[in-house]
């Protein structure tokens, strides 16, 4: 008997672990999926919704999502799951703004539901912004730590 054996089956048992892609490398619906924790149907439906997706489909209806793809449907789960908006707010958002409207990271809503931003030209916060957000996180900080106090 010889460990080797023993040893090769581990190996083999264990799922092969892929090397990452660059970041500009096209992504598969399974990569892209996985990615954002959603099934690959709702991917698909996702095209059928927002005409602003469009990945490439190569033979057998093979889909691969550019970079920036995948930049706007993280935007576009961000807007339904997490900030709680119905396709159509999505689908308005997405007109007003195009692809830059509600980046991932900070965005506020108004009134009508419509995304706001707080970025300047190149999608990155200023200073001022930047020193609002801390003092904001720090109001935030102290808050939670009274409640706790409070409730423990």
């Amino acid at each position: 008997m010889t460990d080797g054996g023993d040893q090769e089956s581990t190996e083999k048992s264990a799922a092969p672990k892929r090397a990452a892609k660059a970041p500009g490398a096209f992504r598969t619906i399974s990569e892209v999926a996985d990615e954002l924790s959603v099934p690959q149907h709702v991917l698909r439906f996702w095209e059928s919704k927002f005409s602003q997706v469009r990945p490439l489909k190569r033979g057998g209806g093979r889909r691969y999502y550019r970079p920036e793809d995948v930049t706007l449907l993280r935007q576009i789960r961000r807007l339904l799951y997490d900030e709680g908006y119905k396709i159509r707010g999505v689908q308005k958002v997405l007109r007003e703004g195009g692809r830059k409207a509600a980046p991932d990271g900070i965005g506020t809503t108004n009134g009508d539901g419509a995304a706001t931003t707080a970025e300047n030209g190149n999608g990155a916060l200023d200073r001022d912004q930047r020193q609002q957000l801390n003092k904001a996180l720090e109001e935030l900080s102290d808050i939670r730590d009274t409640l706790r106090s409070a409730g423990g």
